[in-house]
């Protein structure tokens, strides 16, 4: 029989922060480690979770870089040792609330990372020891908050998923206030990669009627609020639906996803250029779309009716003309991507954890076809 777990405690309203303090002390963190980025602790969104904490003894970390490394994971982790923290607090993007996850790991088990890897068989090796992590996005994207997984480039540049049910945050804390004013370009970005969580877990075929229907709901939402939201920086409405769009991704991850994350994982563990995970899977799913479109024809149907797209439509269509009045790029080529370097791609993305949930078996032909039509 298939199992099913729901999931995390999940506080979603405006004005949410300022249960933080009680939601901490609650699962047993009273000396924080807050784990954000550079942006996040120039733009005041820090100061509002360090006030919001207190009286709780926070310790910062600031320095998630937009691809989160193992040097990065390593660094926390010592902080959070030396600082005497109980708890790591994320702040962010997925990019920080994925670092926070691997802190809480490496704090509490040996190292070396890699070993705890899912490719690489370490799920068994993640223990409920694992420290407990609040993460509070800022971003509406990816899911991460209730996510069991982190995604970690290792010194050797590959991007791994580091995937377990102890992972998974114990509260997080959604405030679509603190989405106000994000930049219409990443807005956009961080939209299509909730869109695209909703339509890769959707497709895939495990079985979990519940994450079904959680993420077709979340599909249908994407697609209809993310212009506004792109288009008014200053919508609550619109930006409350698109974090719940980008909760309910995140809540279907135990599907598994596809073919658009294996390609776009090992494209974002390139050290040059530096891409960002939302902007990749918006360029990469139309070319994904229309690989699986034979092995999927009754659920991209209801896919159209939840778009409230014609049943003749092609949905692949939709999505690059989607991304093109969003003003998202219109293939790798444009944001940097060079053939030379698609063999590495192609090669990381039939090791990659994704790709077994994909709804149609990918061979390494197959991804070197995709990566050439998602260049554009």
């Amino acid at each position: 029989m298939t199992i099913i777990t729901y999931l995390t405690t999940i506080r979603f309203e405006h004005g949410a922060l300022r249960h933080i303090a009680r939601e901490a002390s609650e699962v047993g963190i009273f000396r924080p480690l807050v784990v954000t980025d550079p942006g996040i602790a120039r733009n005041g969104l820090l100061d509002r979770v360090l006030d919001a904490l207190r009286p709780l003894e926070a310790q910062v970390y600031a320095e998630t870089p937009s691809n989160p490394t193992e040097d990065a994971v390593e660094a926390a982790a010592r902080l959070y040792r030396e600082s005497g923290a109980d708890g790591v607090v994320a702040v962010g993007g997925g990019s920080s609330i994925d670092l926070a996850k691997g802190v809480a790991l490496l704090a509490t088990h040996v190292g070396p990372l890699e070993q705890y890897a899912a490719i690489l068989n370490g799920l068994p090796l993640i223990t409920d020891a694992v420290a407990p992590v609040i993460a509070v996005p800022t971003t509406a994207g990816t899911g991460s908050e209730v996510g069991r997984a982190a995604l970690l480039t290792l010194r050797d540049g590959r991007k791994l998923g580091f995937i377990s049910p102890h992972l998974i945050p114990k509260r997080a804390i959604c405030d679509p206030d603190l989405t106000i004013g994000l930049p219409q370009g990443l807005t956009a970005a961080t939209g299509m990669d909730a869109l695209t969580h909703c339509i890769e877990t959707y497709l895939s075929p495990k079985v979990n009627p519940p994450a079904d229907a959680i993420a077709l709901d979340g599909a249908g939402r994407a697609w209809r609020w993310i212009e506004r939201a792109v288009a008014d920086g200053a919508d609550k409405q619109g930006r409350w639906e698109m974090m719940m769009a980008s909760l309910e991704g995140g809540l279907t991850f135990q599907k598994g996803l596809g073919a658009v994350h294996a390609m776009s994982h090992p494209l974002g563990g390139l050290k040059a250029p530096v891409l960002h995970h939302g902007t990749l899977n918006a360029v990469i799913l139309p070319a994904v779309l229309r690989f699986n479109a034979p092995a999927a024809a009754e659920k991209y149907a209801t896919l159209r009716q939840a778009f409230g797209l014609p049943a003749d439509a092609d949905l692949a269509d939709a999505i690059e003309s989607l991304n093109r009045r969003l003003g998202l790029p219109p293939g790798l080529r444009a944001i940097g991507v060079t053939e030379e370097m698609l063999p590495a791609m192609v090669k990381g993305a039939v090791a990659d954890h994704s790709s077994a949930s994909n709804p149609r078996p990918a061979t390494a032909e197959d991804y070197r076809r995709l990566f050439e039509e998602a260049m554009g």
